[in-house]
């Protein structure tokens, strides 16, 4: 079973087309798939888009979680691994975003890789052959290199994009790393990678092409990158292989 777990906020008009373009990626492929979505109280309908894309492709392939609130991008991963199916040890976990950043043809790569190398986790990368960013301004580029640059500085991740959100995990391989991650929000993404080369799973990388969201803003702001810097430190003073 191929679980995605799309955490959603303000995303009514990027969820139909994602949910669309996965339903095609896993059947095209004949692979066994749902789709969890987690909405954290979305004020724009949202939820109420999920519910319809429940009736159109059922609730076998569209679970829905929602949570009361905005409660932050780790947590909603947390939660919605909670309701992932399939036996866990023969199963496997994708996360990414819900608003079209991140195009579902390359989980075709992704899925093929772990299968040839048997990866614990497969990342999808911006910064190797192949990969790229689309859409973004200088000073957006400028922010996301500079993050990478500070945690390879500071914790030798031993991947290329430590702020990456685009991964396959085995299933038990990431509920074992969330057990023990304590970093929230974006801080997350980068703490699960880097403890998973610390604790020795094997990871494997992918190029992807990440595209600017369509519709909607960006909730990457000032609190996030403060946050990410904390994190670091945090992290640099933290026992990873425990």
């Amino acid at each position: 079973m191929y679980s995605v777990i799309l955490p959603t906020y303000q995303e009514r008009r990027n969820l139909p087309i994602i949910v669309w373009l996965l339903a095609k990626t896993f059947n095209e492929n004949k692979l066994p798939w749902e789709i969890i979505i987690v909405d954290d109280a979305s004020p724009d309908g949202t939820l109420q888009v999920a519910e319809q894309l429940q009736t159109v492709y059922g609730k076998d392939h569209i679970v829905l979680r929602p949570r009361t609130g905005k409660l932050g991008l780790g947590t909603a991963y947390i939660h919605g691994l909670q309701f992932c199916s399939g036996d866990p040890e023969d199963s496997f976990v994708i996360i990414m975003d819900a608003d079209l950043s991140h195009h579902p043809k390359f989980l075709v790569e992704m899925i093929k890789k772990q299968k040839d190398q048997n990866a614990d986790i497969v990342t999808g990368t911006r910064y190797i052959s192949g990969g790229g960013v689309y859409g973004w301004d200088l000073k957006r580029k400028i922010i996301s290199r500079g993050a990478n640059l500070l945690a390879k500085v500071a914790l030798w991740p031993g991947v290329t994009d430590v702020t990456g959100s685009f991964r396959l995990y085995k299933r038990q391989v990431v509920s074992n790393l969330i057990s023990r991650t304590i970093s929230r929000g974006y801080v997350f993404q980068m703490e699960i990678i880097v403890r998973a080369v610390a604790m020795g799973y094997k990871v494997a990388e992918v190029p992807i092409t990440f595209v600017d969201r369509v519709y909607g803003e960006s909730k990457l702001g000032g609190d996030e990158i403060v946050s990410y810097a904390q994190g670091i430190v945090a992290l640099v003073k933290t026992d990873l292989t425990k």
